[in-house]
């Protein structure tokens, strides 16, 4: 009796002929009526926790500025904030004119999306505007992954050039193939999975951490280091960003904004995996994500704090940052299909991976001023390679309903099909970003578009390209002009020290 539909000849024969047809009509009506408005409700709710999630994705892009900020020297603050709110303006256009419709502008092809151009024709009944909105948020976080790789060094319309080419192409086709319902390799897909599994990449460790490391990898690269970063022996020297409290700033606001791109990529939290009534739901997997989350990126920063204590013999908050997000970074694509337990080793084994990656980058002498290349790609693979491990079958049937027998965890029982189809991702967003970002990049630097001169990176690109300074250090007037750069104000502050009396401690004016 419970699928049949309401009319008032089953209400009539359940009353035993006792209920007048009008009335059996009313009630039915009535039914109808309460379950449109349930359904509307869900929507509401659905569209709603989507959109808190998108604000908490998008304020990750103030948490990008801050730990930028701080990570340079403070005559390059004005430059790299500058770059980061451009990566979400630049692409908010790219992204609404191309970018969207090559990531989900189905029906199309496995390779690319081929609707939604300038979201015509949308919303749908699968796609609404806070959709588009999310999407969007992810597509500029992986913008300001490469800003920090090619920091202190680069033309300013370098970076307008590569952040459109990034967000309006190169990103989109790679969102198409691992999350479109279309895509060659989506777990999302109906029938013809990749291995029979798909790749489950949930929130990106793929398709928007590597995507960003690999594409800085390569600005970096040919950019080639920083003057100073390696002395004339080729010994590695520190270039040390201006402001510890900056970067755990940053760090914070990016840690508070993962609460929306990893519990937020299940876009709805209103659906049931069990009998209606039990607290068998989506709104359980969706706090168990923001839970290995938490235990990831909190293992990762414990490993790399007494890590490089060893290494190096300080206690270092950089360091501790920067090892909270790649544990971050790396329990993204497994967060909702493993167990807590699991989400520790994989931010121990991401702290390791990416204090690896650091003494690698020194003896190759490359340069990356946030670690972005090794934090993002380093760990965001090794994040594609610990879902393949850990995926429990139970949340990965809860999360990709369809395919009951769809493979998961290698160390869960699972084989080893979900292992290789994660193996091809690696390989084919190293390849397609390769194939795309180092060209665009070379092309740039042939056209002497990429690098600024010497004399400008000694001096600062605030001065030389952004008309002063980030940090005002008086009230200029036409008297003090000397003074209105940090060099200037420091001779300013000797000049004037103050000559200390016999038996006294030594005062000078910068310390009044």
């Amino acid at each position: 009796m419970a699928d049949q539909t309401c009319t008032a000849a089953l209400l009539a024969g359940a009353a035993a002929g006792n209920l007048t047809s009008p009335a059996a009509t009313y009630i039915c009506s009535q039914f109808a009526t309460i379950s449109a408005q349930i359904s509307d409700a869900t929507f509401a709710v659905d569209s709603t926790y989507l959109l808190f999630s998108a604000y908490l994705v998008f304020a990750m892009q103030l948490g990008f500025a801050m730990l930028c900020a701080g990570s340079v020297r403070a005559k390059n603050t004005m430059n790299i904030m500058l770059t980061n709110v451009l990566d979400a303006a630049a692409g908010a256009i790219f992204y609404y004119l191309f970018g969207f419709a090559f990531a989900f502008g189905g029906p199309s092809n496995g390779f690319i999306g081929k609707h939604f151009f300038a979201l015509k024709s949308f919303p749908t009944p699968n796609f609404d505007y806070s959709y588009f909105l999310y999407q969007w948020a992810f597509a500029i976080a992986a913008a300001g992954i490469t800003s920090g790789s090619i920091a202190e060094r680069t033309q300013f319309v370098a970076y307008l050039v590569y952040s459109s080419f990034l967000t309006g192409f190169v990103y989109p086709i790679v969102s198409h193939w691992f999350w479109s319902s279309d895509g060659w390799a989506s777990a999302s897909k109906t029938d013809n999975l990749l291995f029979g599994t798909g790749v489950i990449d949930f929130a990106g460790s793929g398709v928007v951490h590597m995507v960003g490391g690999i594409a800085g990898l390569w600005g970096a690269l040919i950019e080639g280091p920083r003057i100073g970063r390696f002395d004339h022996s080729g010994r590695s020297v520190a270039l040390r960003g201006h402001s510890a409290s900056l970067v755990v700033l940053g760090t914070f606001l990016l840690w508070f904004g993962w609460y929306g791109f990893n519990p937020g990529s299940f876009t709805k939290i209103l659906l049931t995996y069990g009998p209606s009534g039990s607290s068998n739901g989506q709104w359980s997997a969706v706090g168990r994500t923001a839970v290995t989350t938490t235990l990831a990126g909190c293992a990762a920063a414990l490993t790399t704090l007494f890590g490089k204590r060893i290494l190096s013999g300080h206690w270092n908050v950089t360091d501790v940052c920067n090892g909270l997000l790649g544990g971050f970074a790396a329990i993204t694509a497994g967060c909702s299909v493993v167990e807590p337990w699991a989400a520790i080793i994989c931010g121990v084994v991401a702290a390791g991976v990416l204090i690896g990656f650091n003494k690698l980058a020194e003896k190759l002498k490359y340069d990356d001023p946030l670690e972005a290349a090794q934090l993002h790609g380093g760990c965001g693979a090794w994040g594609i390679i610990f879902t393949a491990l850990f995926a429990e079958k139970k949340y990965v049937n809860q999360v990709y309903p369809g395919h009951p027998n769809r493979p998961y965890g290698l160390f869960m029982g699972g084989g080893g099909k979900l292992l290789g189809a994660h193996i091809i991702q690696i390989l084919v967003i190293i390849g397609w970003v390769s194939c795309t970002m180092g060209p665009l990049f070379y092309a740039l630097h042939k056209l002497n578009l990429l690098r600024i001169s010497a004399e400008d990176e000694m001096a600062g690109m605030d001065m030389t390209r952004h008309g002063g300074f980030a940090y005002v250090y008086h009230d200029e007037d036409s008297s003090t002009h000397a003074t209105s750069s940090p060099a200037g104000f420091m001779l300013k502050s000797a000049a004037t020290r103050v000559e200390p009396t016999a038996g006294s401690a030594p005062v000078s004016a910068d310390r009044v």
